[in-house]
């Protein structure tokens, strides 16, 4: 995905951030992902200090409970599992505490699979473009990791898109809605076809550069490369990327 170079594409940046060529970042996503839920804000972080469209896709790891069975051995092994994920996350994390393990460990439902988060996000994409579902995956985020609630249930997700802004009944008749799951499905082939093996994952689609996860200097300082091969590529009519 190595964008062609083109002119006009300098935007001019807010007081106080980076003056910079606009770059363009895919981020693939899985809701219940921890790795996730640390690098979503450091993103938001660096669209002060970048000029960043952030293009969000939905990557499901496991789309339903009987998925989380076979991966996992069962659904108590996979919430075992999966909160020893959430404490190393936890570790690297810039709010420890956000991190509701206890809370999640103590709840009466099995580990929620990211099938339903993923479509709901899909549905804020339709009713608020990517800001939308930026909006919605971190209250999601935020519902599911900082308050242990279930995610797998539609009363849950409609009940927090709702309190992010979305319309209820809309929110509720999108998740039933075909063109919802073909979305999914096209991320998912998208994430396929970008060999995408693991989230988070954010591709510079500029450069054809992905970043390392990582506190956000270091994820500043990658993106700082980044703009500048595109910033010479643009000023010499050259390319950048394989």
């Amino acid at each position: 995905m190595t964008g062609a170079v083109t002119s006009g594409n300098a935007h001019p940046a807010a007081e106080g951030t980076v003056r910079t060529p606009r770059l363009t970042l895919d981020f693939f996503h899985d809701v219940v992902c921890g790795w996730c839920f640390n690098l979503s804000p450091r993103l938001r972080s660096l669209t002060q200090m970048f000029d960043l469209d952030v293009r969000h896709h939905t990557v499901v790891l496991q789309d339903s409970p009987a998925r989380m069975a076979a991966v996992f051995g069962s659904a108590a092994a996979a919430k075992a599992t999966i909160l020893g994920h959430w404490a190393a996350c936890a570790a690297a994390s810039d709010d420890p505490a956000r991190f509701a393990i206890d809370r999640m460990r103590a709840a009466p439902f099995d580990y929620p699979h990211g099938l339903p988060a993923a479509l709901a996000c899909q549905v804020a994409q339709q009713l608020g473009g990517h800001d939308g579902h930026w909006r919605l995956f971190d209250a999601l985020q935020s519902a599911h990791l900082g308050e242990a609630r279930n995610i797998a249930d539609a009363a849950v997700l409609v009940d927090v898109a709702a309190s992010a802004g979305f319309d209820a009944d809309r929110f509720r008749e999108g998740l039933t809605d075909a063109r919802t799951h073909r979305a999914v499905d096209a991320d998912r082939a998208l994430a396929r076809r970008l060999q995408v093996r693991a989230v988070p994952a954010v591709l510079v689609r500029e450069t054809g550069a992905w970043l390392r996860n990582g506190p956000l200097a270091d994820l500043h300082a990658q993106l700082q490369r980044e703009h500048d091969a595109w910033a010479g590529a643009l000023a010499t009519g050259g390319s950048v990327g394989p």
